[in-house]
């Protein structure tokens, strides 16, 4: 079971020109500021800056299903055909994230909070 997609995280290479522009659309400050990540929060949705999701193998802004067990559901993900981009990662504080792709190269992303 999931609680919904509430993150999604876009891969940015100028990560100040991105930070500037997710600032004056949400008209808010980041609450993660750090040159390999930027975050925001607005409206319940955590928005992200990646500066290396195009090395990792972001095409695109990646949505993030929050999930309780993420190595269960990035397994059944697997078994389903899923392919492997990022295997269950602690970010920080706890968090832990997982991507895949679908058979239609579609990127799923996958989090679980502490």
């Amino acid at each position: 079971m999931t609680a919904g997609l509430k993150t999604i995280i876009y891969p940015v290479k100028d990560i100040a020109r991105a930070k500037a522009l997710f600032s004056a659309l949400l008209e808010t400050e980041p609450y993660a500021d750090e040159p390999y990540y930027v975050g925001f929060k607005d409206a319940g949705q955590d928005v992200g800056l990646d500066p290396n999701g195009h090395s990792r193998g972001m095409t695109g802004p990646v949505p993030y299903w929050h999930v309780t067990d993420i190595r269960a559901r990035l397994a059944a993900l697997l078994d389903a055909g899923a392919e492997l981009l990022q295997d269950v990662t602690d970010v920080g504080g706890g968090k832990l994230i997982a991507s895949v792709k679908d058979a239609d190269g579609n990127l799923v992303g996958i989090t679980q909070d502490s």
